[in-house]
């Protein structure tokens, strides 16, 4: 069972916490953890792009000069690829690039995320996270004492818009809830700071 210190927003040590091992000290598996990003990153995709082929773009009825006898190329359309204000050939088309990854394995991700950033020392358990008001300088203050001040996603037991509010406009800073992790989140960033209510709500409902 893994055990992390516990600090406050200065950055003090005011105890430790003891882990699941079933969350935060699973084997980590690179390949599940590839397939996991890839899914979230190509579901991002809307796949609503779209170009005119040469049977969707206006005009180009008229065949532009007879067919022999005039030395130039053959041509049957002033809207064929080749043309100016033609239409284009190959081009995209709306598609779904949705994938689909089944419980079990998103579950596995998840693990190998979670225990990948206590194996590497970079997760970071705070008693609490709390700011009274909408200060962003408390949050820029509280990350640089934790050493977080590059990309650190910032993890709470439920909505705090003080917290949220104050976070969204730092550069590489994120906020999430417990429920709602997902593995894209966990790898990109470079620490995962969470409270300690966190921690327990993450036991909770993925344990």
């Amino acid at each position: 069972m893994p055990n992390v210190k516990v600090v406050n927003m200065a950055g003090a040590e005011v105890g430790t916490i003891a882990l699941s091992d079933v969350i935060f000290g699973a084997e980590v598996n690179e390949a599940v953890l590839h397939a996991a990003v890839r899914a979230f990153l190509m579901n991002q995709r809307q796949g609503t792009q779209s170009t005119l082929t040469r049977s969707e773009v206006s005009g180009g009825g008229k065949k532009p000069w007879r067919q022999k006898g005039t030395g130039r190329a053959r041509q049957g359309s002033t809207r064929s690829p080749q043309w100016t204000h033609g239409g284009i050939a190959l081009g995209p088309k709306p598609r779904d690039y949705h994938v689909d990854m089944n419980k079990k394995t998103k579950r596995v991700a998840l693990y190998s995320a979670l225990s990948a950033k206590v194996a590497a020392g970079d997760l970071i358990v705070v008693d609490e996270i709390k700011v009274d008001g909408y200060k962003t300088k408390t949050v820029v203050n509280m990350l640089k004492a934790l050493g977080a001040e590059r990309k650190a996603l910032i993890v709470l037991p439920e909505v705090d818009s003080f917290v949220v509010k104050s976070a969204a406009n730092i550069p590489g800073v994120k906020t999430t809830l417990a429920h709602t992790l997902n593995v894209y989140d966990i790898l990109n960033a470079n620490k995962f700071v969470v409270s300690k209510a966190a921690i327990a709500k993450l036991e909770e409902v993925f344990a």
